[in-house]
């Protein structure tokens, strides 16, 4: 989606909606590499969410590896700094509820 307004003309108009959402998920956070856009893009909408509207970002991916995922150290850092400094963290730890139910079945 992000590429497609980029190159169509209406990234500052996808961001102003995004910005107007009350919460925004993050799901599956990290499983697709990131691009040099895609880390403009998410460095542009957590700024724009930072101290202003909520944030959830869920992943399997631990907190300590992000920097490496996301690339680029200046904007992972500014990144990891404006998530993990303002942020509560929960960290699920056990068997996958998807299997566990299958296993139930």
């Amino acid at each position: 989606m992000v590429k497609i307004a980029k190159l169509d003309g209406t990234y500052h108009k996808l961001l102003k909606r995004i910005e107007r959402t009350e919460l925004l998920i993050l799901d599956d956070f990290g499983l697709t590499s990131i691009d040099q856009q895609a880390r403009t893009a998410l460095l542009d909408i957590i700024e724009d969410r930072y101290n202003s509207a909520s944030l959830i970002i869920a992943t399997q991916i631990p907190v300590e590896k992000w920097h490496g995922l996301i690339g680029e150290s200046t904007i992972a850092d500014a990144i990891l700094d404006r998530v993990t400094f303002s942020s509560h963290r929960v960290e699920l730890t056990g068997e996958s509820y998807r299997r566990k139910k299958k296993l139930e079945s």
